[in-house]
Parts: structure tokens; sequence; C-alpha cells
């Protein structure tokens, strides 16, 4: 999978947020294999709080930021059957916004980077038909998965307490 990544004020500049967003999707493919086609693509904006929210109640209705979005493109069933060869296939979009994300890593007493790996692992996977919202069982696997990514990574469990 390629990335479109586009990094907006207020992100800080001293950390290679590029390189991190590809080492999650690698990670994020090492787990979820629906991933790794190489015909997939999707974007990834890092951007503010004002923003995040101004999408979340344009595509979500609901009037708040969040940390995370993630807009598929695709449903789960065509991605499983998504052929290796042929045309680039955009996967989805997400968007991250950066006073939630740096609020929350304070909170959990984690690196900011180490929680927008987590973040973007988390939508990849959302983007992939993973969905934690349909039940606790849904919701165990992809923390399993999430989980699994980011010791690829060589992050810690986000789900440990």
């Amino acid at each position: 999978m390629s990335l479109e990544i586009e990094i907006e004020d207020p992100w800080p500049t001293a950390t290679d947020w590029a390189d991190l967003a590809e080492a999650a999707a690698q990670a994020a493919a090492a787990v979820a294999p629906e991933l790794g086609n190489p015909r997939l693509s999707a974007s990834v904006l890092l951007t503010s709080d004002a923003e995040v929210h101004v999408l979340n109640r344009e595509w979500r209705a609901k009037d708040k930021p969040t940390n995370v979005l993630s807009f598929p493109m695709i449903g789960r069933e065509q991605l499983l059957d998504l052929p290796r060869d042929g045309a680039p296939e955009m996967l989805g979009d997400l968007a991250l916004a950066w006073e939630t994300c740096a609020r929350e890593a304070a909170d959990k007493g984690i690196a900011v980077e180490a929680h927008a790996a987590h973040l973007i692992v988390h939508g990849l996977l959302h983007l992939a038909g993973h969905n934690h919202e349909l039940g606790e069982a849904e919701a165990e696997a992809m923390e399993a998965l999430e989980t699994k990514a980011l010791a690829k990574m060589g992050l810690p469990d986000p789900y440990q307490a």
C-alpha cells in the first residue's frame, strides 16, 4: 500500500511523521495482509482539532473533534477480492487531530509518536473493514491486530494499564 501524506500545522516538524505513517502502514499490513495489496493507496492527513471537528460534523454528524477519522472508499468484501494486479485502488482517507492526539498521549504517559502510530494503525484497520463498534468480539479482534502491529514497531500494547 502506498500513502499520500499531508502534514499541516500544528503538527511539530521535529518528528518525521511521514516515516512514522509509513512504518505504521507496513506494520498494519503485516497483521492484516489485505492491506499489503500493492494496488492500494490511502491518504493520511495530520491536521488540527479544528479541521477534524469540521470533518466529524460534516461526515459523521458529531459536533466535536476526535483523535482519528477514517473514510473508507471500498468495502471489506471488495478489498478481500481485489486482485494484486491491476489499476491503483484508493482504500480511503485518514485524518488525525494534533491537539487530541497530544492530549491523549500525555494522559496515557506515552510519547505522542507512539500514540499517533497507534491511531494510524487503528484507522487503517477501519479502512480495511475492521470495526470495533460492532460488538465485544470485534473490538477484541481489532485490538489484538493493533497490539500485534505496534509490537512489530517495537511499541507496547496500548490496551495494557
